[in-house]
């Protein structure tokens, strides 16, 4: 059954990366079988170090190649945060991040009726809202639990 899954999922993003131009590679899959495979958002250098071991002539500038083509087919997001190394979430849907402010951790977080936040934003700003991100920051659970020892 994963199997089947897999090869769904491989032949979609083939038709995501023939539709922006880009070719499907061994590279890239193995960069987005990695994002599949994690549950938190790897940066270039995690991913590159992951995906080294099974293809050793990588270089980190191939994975930072790969990750732009799956983010501009629309095969994975992007998240940037101020100064911090960008990270990589292979959820493309709309969600919410929680940021922990002392570890970094980030963790994803499904969105609770955002239309009518949304809808607001639109309607009070005049503005025409495309895309957007959320993202709440405060201290995930195991920095709490450190923090009162």
């Amino acid at each position: 059954m994963e199997n089947e899954e897999k090869k769904k999922e491989t032949g979609a993003l083939r038709e995501k990366l023939d539709a922006r131009g880009a070719h499907f590679t061994r590279q890239r899959a193995a960069v987005y079988d990695y994002l599949r495979q994690v549950d938190h958002h790897p940066t270039a250098d995690e991913i590159y170090l992951a995906v080294k071991s099974g293809l050793p002539k990588i270089s980190l500038a191939t994975v930072y190649k790969n990750l732009e083509a799956l983010v501009d087919c629309g095969a994975a997001s992007k998240l940037t945060y101020g100064d911090a190394a960008a990270r990589y979430d292979i959820r493309t849907d709309h969600h919410f991040h929680s940021r922990c402010r002392i570890c970094g951790k980030i963790a994803d977080v499904e969105p609770v009726r955002s239309d009518a936040l949304l809808g607001l934003i639109d309607l009070q700003a005049g503005f025409s809202i495309e895309n957007w991100r959320i993202e709440v920051i405060g201290i995930c659970l195991k920095c709490k639990e450190i923090r009162r020892d």
